[in-house]
């Protein structure tokens, strides 16, 4: 468990300046400070709100229930009948969606257990079972653009995995990996590998909040040449629905000369023997997963970031048909991020300090109102990259990388050194470099009471795709008034593009157009071949749905997985379209 002082639950104290810098951000970009009353009621009171119960269970058992779960995990259960507080990243807000589309208590919790180690899990797992009410696994739930801690289905019992169950049980620097509790966020990995001196390095994602087992559960990605963090795992340890604990590939052959009872190669060989299993238990509610173990890399002894920006929008094919064969050949061996300068905008600046007229800001005017105001020059696209290993390697890699694109007339590349203090590049070299931080909060704050969700459509590294996924998806935002910011992140022949849509959680009319906007953006994407890779828990139902060869036989196969190891339908209901049996039918789906 993290001994160290805490500014927040896997947030080390050491960063408390930084984080209450973002913090007074959020609360400055909040237009009220009173507490919300979800469903348009316009009573409010100051301290308690309803409990909202899971279906079916009336108020007399479930409070039965709630007091043998407490015997269960030290009396570790908060009741959600407080008014709802949207809170902030940090603050782990667990009792709703804390960037809600709909109203407040739309996806509410009806209360959060937090259990100690994995025999408490099983007995959750087994309680739950008994009482027939749906419980729903987090590690951190700081994923706020896909619904947070929410649980899919109203009135579920979040189970708080990030609280209690935090260690680091293993780090090897021979062999690079480490093993993992789910409540060990990228920070507190960072911060664990300083501490002991071995000479290894983290991959993390945008933000270093959230936890390392769950990322790589929900197929998040980072950039370095770790960057695919489910494909970096080495090893499970799983709580199936019955409450039987079960280990993936090397971790099922027991070996008691190990201090976690498994063969010694358990973090070092992903398949073991016979059937591979470890993919069904991510973006799944198969298991909980209580234990994972990851590859972490070797301190490359040198790296270097830059960034390569291009003058014009239909520079894009041309970009992208550069970056393929660079990338395949691993001449760019990390996750490339190519941004629009819309993205890039919103890092540097709020809505209103480039912009203050009505709707998106115009394409045919950035030249006049954004491009004045970045420190770059005019550009259109921002290439991010790093390059690693000894400076002769780094300089060979540049040198070509920088003769390939520099065929795209007015390519330019710059260095870190040669940016201003505040350049969002100085913050790419950290997160190259697997230093966690929060800088990219920044874009939330685009509009007042500033909220997200993510429209990410994969597809082919090609100039074709890549122009075939913008022009469909400017199209719709210009036609519900939203400004569209486009990332691609490329991976080893595929492209995540990740599209940030920011809107107004205090004004219903925002949340009505970005709600119609993903559902079309779902559905035509779906059209053109374009499948996301994750959506908030709002969309879940039609994403799966998309997924639809052969009369959907790959939902009608999960289904019959779901309904055989979990009969009961306790475990994370409707998570990712699967509802099984107990659920399935009864008006819940959303597709």
């Amino acid at each position: 468990m993290m001994s160290e002082p805490q500014y927040a639950p896997g947030i080390p104290a050491r960063i408390t300046d930084y984080a209450d810098t973002y913090k007074k951000k959020f609360q400055d970009n909040a237009t009220t400070t009173e507490f919300d009353t979800g469903s348009g009621s316009t009573q409010e009171t100051a301290q308690s709100r309803s409990l909202v119960l899971p279906p079916g269970i009336s108020n007399e058992v479930f409070h039965e229930a709630i007091e043998e779960l407490k015997s269960l995990v030290d009396g570790d259960v908060v009741l959600v009948h407080r008014q709802l507080d949207d809170g902030w990243y940090l603050d782990r807000p667990l009792t709703h969606d804390a960037f809600p589309l709909g109203a407040q208590d739309e996806f509410i919790n009806s209360a959060i257990c937090s259990p100690s180690n994995v025999e408490q899990v099983q007995a959750v797992v087994k309680w739950a079972n008994r009482w027939l009410i749906p419980i729903y696994p987090i590690s951190m739930g700081r994923n706020l653009s896909y619904g947070g801690a929410a649980a899919r289905l109203r009135g579920s019992v979040i189970v708080d995995l990030g609280k209690r169950m935090n260690k680091v049980l293993e780090l090897n620097e021979k062999s690079a990996f480490c093993l993992l509790e789910p409540g060990v966020t990228y920070y507190m990995l960072f911060d664990e590998i300083k501490k002991s001196g071995k000479d290894l390095w983290v991959d993390v994602p945008d933000l270093g909040g959230g936890s390392v087992m769950g990322n790589a559960l929900d197929r998040g990605v980072g950039y370095t040449p770790y960057g695919d963090h489910f494909g970096m795992h080495c090893g499970m340890e799983i709580i199936l629905p019955n409450g039987e604990l079960i280990r993936t590939g090397m971790g099922a052959m027991p070996d008691v000369n190990t201090e976690h009872g498994s063969a010694n190669t358990w973090q070092l060989f992903q398949y073991g023997f016979g059937p591979y299993p470890d993919g069904l238990f991510s973006q799944s509610n198969y298991g909980i997963v209580t234990k994972m173990g990851f590859w972490l890399m070797p301190n490359p002894k040198g790296h270097q970031t830059f960034q390569i920006t291009f003058e014009k929008e239909d520079d894009l094919y041309e970009i992208v048909e550069t970056i393929r064969p660079l990338r395949i050949r691993n001449i760019i061996p990390n996750v490339p991020l190519l941004r629009h300068i819309m993205q890039e905008a919103t890092v540097y600046g709020n809505r209103n300090s480039f912009w203050d007229g009505d709707g998106p800001i115009p394409h045919d005017k950035i030249d006049e109102i954004v491009v004045p105001k970045m420190w770059m020059g005019n550009f259109r696209w921002i290439l991010y990259i790093c390059v690693y290993g000894p400076e002769v390697i780094r300089k060979a890699h540049i040198d070509v990388i920088r003769e390939e694109f520099y065929k795209i007339q007015g390519a330019k590349l710059t260095f870190p050194e040669d940016t201003p203090a505040n350049s969002y590049l100085r913050s790419r070299v950290n997160l190259y470099a697997g230093i966690p931080d929060l800088r990219e909060l920044d874009w939330v704050m685009w509009l007042p009471n500033g909220s997200h969700t993510d429209f990410g459509p994969i597809s082919p590294t090609t100039g074709e795709d890549a122009v075939k996924q913008y022009e469909m998806t400017k199209r719709i935002h210009q036609k519900y008034g939203f400004d569209y910011f486009p990332n691609f992140c490329v991976g080893l022949r595929e492209m995540h593009h990740i599209v940030m849509i920011i809107y107004d959680r205090k004004d219903e009319d925002s949340k009505r157009r970005v709600t119609a906007m993903m559902k079309e953006l779902i559905s035509e994407g779906a059209k053109l071949g374009m499948g996301e890779y994750r959506t908030h828990i709002a969309f879940q139902d039609q994403v799966m749905k998309t997924y639809s060869f052969n009369d959907g036989a790959l939902l009608k196969f999960l289904d019959q997985i779901k309904d055989n190891l979990d009969p009961n339908g306790i475990l994370a209901p409707g998570r990712n379209g699967l509802w099984g049996s107990r659920w399935k039918g009864k008006g819940l789906e959303r597709a």
